[in-house]
Protein backbone atom coordinates (compact mmCIF):
# COMPACT_ATOMS: atom_id res chain seq x y z
CA UNK A 1 0.00 0.00 0.00
CA UNK A 2 1.38 3.42 -0.94
CA UNK A 3 1.76 6.38 1.35
CA UNK A 4 -0.98 8.17 -0.54
CA UNK A 5 -3.41 5.30 -0.02
CA UNK A 6 -2.49 5.13 3.67
CA UNK A 7 -3.14 8.85 4.00
CA UNK A 8 -6.56 8.49 2.29
CA UNK A 9 -7.50 5.61 4.56
CA UNK A 10 -6.39 7.58 7.62
CA UNK A 11 -8.36 10.61 6.42
CA UNK A 12 -11.48 8.49 5.96
CA UNK A 13 -11.06 6.97 9.40
CA UNK A 14 -10.55 10.39 10.98
CA UNK A 15 -13.50 11.76 9.03
CA UNK A 16 -15.87 8.99 10.22
CA UNK A 17 -14.60 9.40 13.82
CA UNK A 18 -15.14 13.16 13.50
CA UNK A 19 -18.69 12.56 12.25
CA UNK A 20 -19.33 10.17 15.10
CA UNK A 21 -18.08 12.69 17.69
CA UNK A 22 -20.04 15.47 15.99
CA UNK A 23 -23.18 13.35 16.13
CA UNK A 24 -22.50 12.48 19.78
CA UNK A 25 -22.02 16.19 20.63
CA UNK A 26 -25.27 17.10 18.84
CA UNK A 27 -27.12 14.35 20.72
CA UNK A 28 -25.61 15.51 24.02
CA UNK A 29 -26.62 19.13 23.32
CA UNK A 30 -30.13 18.03 22.34
CA UNK A 31 -30.48 15.96 25.52
CA UNK A 32 -29.12 18.79 27.69
CA UNK A 33 -31.37 21.33 26.01
CA UNK A 34 -34.54 19.22 26.22
CA UNK A 35 -33.69 17.15 29.29
CA UNK A 36 -36.44 18.57 31.50
CA UNK A 37 -39.23 18.25 28.91
CA UNK A 38 -38.05 14.73 28.05
CA UNK A 39 -38.00 13.74 31.70
CA UNK A 40 -41.47 15.25 32.13
CA UNK A 41 -42.81 13.21 29.21
CA UNK A 42 -41.27 10.01 30.60
CA UNK A 43 -42.61 10.76 34.09
CA UNK A 44 -46.08 11.55 32.69
CA UNK A 45 -46.07 8.29 30.72
CA UNK A 46 -45.08 6.31 33.80
CA UNK A 47 -47.77 8.05 35.85
CA UNK A 48 -50.38 7.29 33.17
CA UNK A 49 -49.42 3.61 33.12
CA UNK A 50 -49.40 3.43 36.94
CA UNK A 51 -52.77 5.24 37.03
CA UNK A 52 -54.29 2.82 34.52
CA UNK A 53 -53.02 -0.18 36.51
CA UNK A 54 -54.31 1.35 39.75
CA UNK A 55 -57.71 2.14 38.22
CA UNK A 56 -58.02 -1.41 36.86
CA UNK A 57 -57.20 -2.84 40.28
CA UNK A 58 -59.74 -0.47 41.89
CA UNK A 59 -62.40 -1.47 39.34
CA UNK A 60 -61.72 -5.17 39.87
CA UNK A 61 -62.01 -4.72 43.64
CA UNK A 62 -65.36 -2.92 43.21
CA UNK A 63 -66.65 -5.71 40.95
CA UNK A 64 -65.64 -8.40 43.40
CA UNK A 65 -67.21 -6.61 46.38
CA UNK A 66 -70.44 -5.89 44.48
CA UNK A 67 -70.73 -9.53 43.35
CA UNK A 68 -70.19 -10.69 46.91
CA UNK A 69 -72.81 -8.21 48.15
CA UNK A 70 -75.31 -9.38 45.51
CA UNK A 71 -74.82 -13.01 46.50
CA UNK A 72 -75.40 -12.07 50.16
CA UNK A 73 -78.58 -10.20 49.22
CA UNK A 74 -79.89 -13.11 47.16
CA UNK A 75 -79.46 -15.31 50.23
CA UNK A 76 -80.77 -12.67 52.66
CA UNK A 77 -82.59 -9.67 51.13
CA UNK A 78 -82.70 -7.89 54.49
CA UNK A 79 -78.88 -7.65 54.77
CA UNK A 80 -78.60 -3.84 54.94
CA UNK A 81 -74.80 -3.84 54.96
CA UNK A 82 -74.65 -5.88 51.74
CA UNK A 83 -77.33 -3.64 50.22
CA UNK A 84 -75.33 -0.50 50.99
CA UNK A 85 -72.14 -2.07 49.58
CA UNK A 86 -73.92 -3.02 46.36
CA UNK A 87 -75.46 0.44 46.07
CA UNK A 88 -72.06 2.16 46.52
CA UNK A 89 -69.92 -0.19 44.45
CA UNK A 90 -72.25 -0.92 41.53
CA UNK A 91 -75.34 1.33 41.31
CA UNK A 92 -76.59 -0.25 38.07
CA UNK A 93 -76.45 -3.77 39.47
CA UNK A 94 -78.13 -2.43 42.60
CA UNK A 95 -80.98 -1.05 40.48
CA UNK A 96 -81.40 -4.44 38.77
CA UNK A 97 -81.61 -6.12 42.16
CA UNK A 98 -84.17 -3.54 43.35
CA UNK A 99 -86.20 -4.10 40.17
CA UNK A 100 -86.36 -7.84 40.83
CA UNK A 101 -87.43 -7.13 44.43
CA UNK A 102 -90.10 -4.66 43.31
CA UNK A 103 -91.55 -7.10 40.79
CA UNK A 104 -91.46 -10.14 43.08
CA UNK A 105 -93.15 -8.20 45.90
CA UNK A 106 -95.52 -6.17 43.69
CA UNK A 107 -94.01 -3.12 45.39
CA UNK A 108 -95.04 -0.01 43.46
CA UNK A 109 -92.92 2.23 45.72
CA UNK A 110 -89.72 0.41 44.73
CA UNK A 111 -90.70 0.42 41.05
CA UNK A 112 -91.58 4.13 41.08
CA UNK A 113 -88.17 4.83 42.62
CA UNK A 114 -86.46 3.19 39.63
CA UNK A 115 -88.08 5.28 36.90
CA UNK A 116 -84.89 7.37 36.50
CA UNK A 117 -82.43 4.48 36.70
CA UNK A 118 -79.40 4.60 34.40
CA UNK A 119 -79.16 0.79 34.19
CA UNK A 120 -80.25 -0.49 30.78
CA UNK A 121 -83.94 -1.40 30.69
CA UNK A 122 -84.58 -0.86 34.41
CA UNK A 123 -86.53 2.41 34.12
CA UNK A 124 -88.51 1.02 31.17
CA UNK A 125 -89.49 -2.24 32.92
CA UNK A 126 -90.20 -0.43 36.20
CA UNK A 127 -92.63 1.91 34.40
CA UNK A 128 -94.45 -1.00 32.78
CA UNK A 129 -94.63 -3.14 35.92
CA UNK A 130 -95.75 -0.21 38.06
CA UNK A 131 -98.61 0.60 35.66
CA UNK A 132 -99.72 -3.06 35.57
CA UNK A 133 -99.60 -3.54 39.35
CA UNK A 134 -101.56 -0.31 39.95
CA UNK A 135 -104.00 -1.16 37.16
CA UNK A 136 -103.36 2.35 35.83
CA UNK A 137 -104.78 2.32 32.29
CA UNK A 138 -103.55 5.86 31.58
CA UNK A 139 -99.96 5.04 32.67
CA UNK A 140 -100.08 1.85 30.59
CA UNK A 141 -101.23 3.78 27.53
CA UNK A 142 -98.51 6.39 28.07
CA UNK A 143 -95.99 3.55 28.27
CA UNK A 144 -97.08 2.22 24.86
CA UNK A 145 -96.24 5.62 23.36
CA UNK A 146 -92.67 5.67 24.68
CA UNK A 147 -89.97 5.43 22.01
CA UNK A 148 -88.38 1.95 22.13
CA UNK A 149 -90.53 0.65 24.99
CA UNK A 150 -89.38 -2.93 25.67
CA UNK A 151 -92.83 -4.27 26.56
CA UNK A 152 -94.84 -2.12 24.17
CA UNK A 153 -96.79 -4.98 22.57
CA UNK A 154 -97.49 -6.60 25.92
CA UNK A 155 -98.70 -3.25 27.25
CA UNK A 156 -100.95 -2.88 24.21
CA UNK A 157 -102.48 -6.30 24.96
CA UNK A 158 -102.92 -5.38 28.65
CA UNK A 159 -104.60 -2.12 27.66
CA UNK A 160 -106.82 -3.90 25.11
CA UNK A 161 -107.96 -6.39 27.77
CA UNK A 162 -108.72 -3.44 30.05
CA UNK A 163 -110.81 -1.86 27.28
CA UNK A 164 -112.68 -5.15 26.72
CA UNK A 165 -113.46 -5.34 30.43
CA UNK A 166 -114.87 -1.81 30.24
CA UNK A 167 -116.94 -2.76 27.18
CA UNK A 168 -114.99 -0.51 24.81
CA UNK A 169 -114.33 -2.93 21.92
CA UNK A 170 -113.47 -0.12 19.49
CA UNK A 171 -110.56 1.10 21.64
CA UNK A 172 -109.48 -2.53 22.20
CA UNK A 173 -109.42 -3.17 18.42
CA UNK A 174 -107.36 -0.04 17.84
CA UNK A 175 -104.75 -1.16 20.35
CA UNK A 176 -104.57 -4.73 19.04
CA UNK A 177 -104.15 -3.40 15.49
CA UNK A 178 -100.93 -1.62 16.56
CA UNK A 179 -99.17 -4.94 17.19
CA UNK A 180 -97.00 -5.70 14.15
CA UNK A 181 -96.99 -9.04 12.30
CA UNK A 182 -93.34 -9.66 13.23
CA UNK A 183 -94.13 -9.35 16.95
CA UNK A 184 -94.01 -12.55 19.04
CA UNK A 185 -97.41 -11.46 20.42
CA UNK A 186 -99.06 -11.05 17.01
CA UNK A 187 -100.88 -14.42 17.16
CA UNK A 188 -102.12 -13.67 20.68
CA UNK A 189 -103.32 -10.26 19.46
CA UNK A 190 -105.13 -11.90 16.54
CA UNK A 191 -106.80 -14.40 18.85
CA UNK A 192 -107.87 -11.63 21.20
CA UNK A 193 -109.17 -9.64 18.26
CA UNK A 194 -111.08 -12.64 16.90
CA UNK A 195 -112.48 -14.10 20.12
CA UNK A 196 -112.37 -11.31 22.66
CA UNK A 197 -113.19 -8.15 20.75
CA UNK A 198 -116.63 -8.07 19.16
Amino acid sequence: MSLKENMEALKEELSSEEKFFESAIRTERFVKRYQKPLMAVVAASLLAVAGAIGYQAYTNTKKESSNTALNLLLANPTDTKAEQTLKNDNPKLYDLWKLSRGISQNDVTILEGLKNSQAFGVADIASYESAVIKGDAHALEQYTKQQGALYKDLALLEAAVGDINKGDSKAANEKVALIAENSPLYQVAQSLSHYGVK
